[in-house]
């Protein structure tokens, strides 16, 4: 057992390593200083991540999920290989805290990054490197992570977490709840622009045929939370929670 563990761990890492490592020339793009969450829900199994910033297409960047593996969030001077090189790390045993550890190693400029991770059964983790622009920092509980950068302060991420605890209803609403709570804390210190909602599960996306449930995005707008809430009213009219047919009763 200890060592499949180590051979798992073992591949994992040149995986992550040479993944990480394809450029080590970055482009100086802009911070993605921002707040978010990742969860799952233990009664349905979804999973998802909520994000909002002073950013545009925010969507674009941070969020990642993958149906019955995990979902991650990767934000600061965000690092978007995080996203698939962490969910084939979940994908493959590795737990949250450990994903997290193996790829902050194998890159050159992990002082700078933020990721969330959450995988399939609940347990999540939370990095924040030592060069991210204060406010930084993050907070665990089962089944979530919340965290953010260049934040009023540490208000925001309790506020999220606390919120996200004490709310009722679907995922997504929960999600959303928190980074209203985020906002109304103080939010990010520059202001706000853009918002996302990515939701997955196995056989709920369009015509049940991939696991993006409920995939949103507001990239410009001067009250992207309020307005990303405003569409998922819409997209729950018209795509509402699948209802599971009943297996047939045996004579």
């Amino acid at each position: 057992m200890a060592q499949a563990i180590t051979i798992i761990l073992l591949a994992a890492t040149i995986i992550s390593g040479a993944i990480l490592h394809g450029n080590t020339k970055e482009i100086e793009n802009p911070v993605v200083a921002t707040f978010s969450i990742v969860a799952r829900d233990p009664a349905t199994g979804e999973l998802g991540i909520a994000v909002q910033s002073k950013f545009v297409a925010v969507g674009s960047v941070v969020p990642w999920a993958k149906a019955g593996v995990g979902a991650i969030a990767t934000q600061s001077w965000a690092n978007t290989r995080y996203g698939p090189v962490g969910l084939e790390l979940l994908e493959r045993g590795v737990s949250p805290e450990k994903v997290i550890e193996i790829m902050t190693e194998a890159d050159g400029n992990r002082e700078n990054r933020q990721v969330g991770i959450v995988s399939a059964d609940g347990n999540a983790s939370t990095f924040t490197g030592k060069k991210c622009l204060s406010w930084a920092g993050g907070k665990t509980g089962k089944n979530y992570a919340a965290q953010g950068n260049l934040l009023t302060g540490a208000e925001v991420v309790d506020a999220m977490a606390d919120t996200f605890e004490k709310t009722e209803g679907e995922l997504a609403e929960r999600l959303i709840a928190a980074l209203r709570a985020g906002q109304k804390a103080g939010g990010d210190k520059r202001g706000r622009q853009s918002a996302a909602l990515l939701i997955v599960r196995e056989g709920w996306g369009y015509s049940g045929l991939n696991d993006r449930y409920r995939d949103l995005r507001v990239d410009d707008h001067p009250h992207p939370i309020e307005e990303l809430e405003r569409v998922l009213r819409i997209h729950k009219k018209i795509f509402p929670p699948p209802v599971r047919k009943k297996s047939p009763k045996k004579q």
